[in-house]
């Protein structure tokens, strides 16, 4: 059976091991394993993500990391700007588990990691910002629900914001905002990653 970061409980013998990279101006440790999504490095499209959120278009200060696999996205917004507090979910026990140390052994505080399968265990619906490198390979289904069910969870002129590449369904990712917020727009484009934002 293929195993897939985005099982509850991955079968690939661990070989935990850990990196530095330099994210919003801070240099993280970030531990990684095998059984999660791009463990050898912090993937492209999630950089080009971090790198061009902005938070001072938030309501508030409330933001949700939606599949945050080992924890860049979220960890990285939470040390750079610790008046948010970020709440980071995946459905990958061992990411989890990942993050955890690694927000630990970084000492960010503002954040509260924890299992979910998509939104299934997330009670807040207030969020100034959902935000999300959806798992493509979950399949179209999955990554429209995350587009989807994040409307519910927003406050008012609360956003979302996704990076996907154009090549595996920007383009119907796109549309799927428009339908869901009535509005979208592509606030960032590197090597065919576009990351896209809607507000409710």
């Amino acid at each position: 059976m293929t195993d897939h970061y985005f099982t509850s409980r991955p079968n690939a013998k661990e070989n935990e091991k850990n990196f530095e990279v330099n994210l919003k101006g801070n240099k993280l440790k970030l531990y990684t394993d095998s059984g999660v999504f791009s463990k050898d490095r912090v993937d492209f499209g999630s950089q080009v993500l971090i790198e061009t959120i902005d938070p001072a278009v938030f309501p508030n200060e409330k933001v949700l990391d939606m599949g945050c696999g080992y924890g860049p996205i979220g960890l990285s917004l939470a040390k750079a700007y610790p008046g948010l507090t970020v709440q980071m979910v995946d459905v990958n026990e061992r990411a989890i588990s990942l993050a955890k140390k690694s927000a630990a052994e970084n000492g960010i505080e503002n954040v509260e990691i924890y299992l979910s399968s998509i939104y299934e265990q997330v009670k807040e619906q207030t969020f100034g910002a959902v935000i999300s490198n959806p798992p493509i390979r979950a399949g179209k289904k999955v990554v429209h629900q995350i587009i989807s069910d994040a409307y519910h969870h927003l406050a008012e002129r609360g956003v979302l914001i996704i990076v996907i590449q154009k090549k595996q369904g920007a383009p119907s990712a796109e549309q799927k905002m428009h339908d869901v917020f009535g509005n979208v727009e592509r606030i960032g484009l590197d090597k065919g990653y576009w990351v896209l934002q809607s507000f409710k």
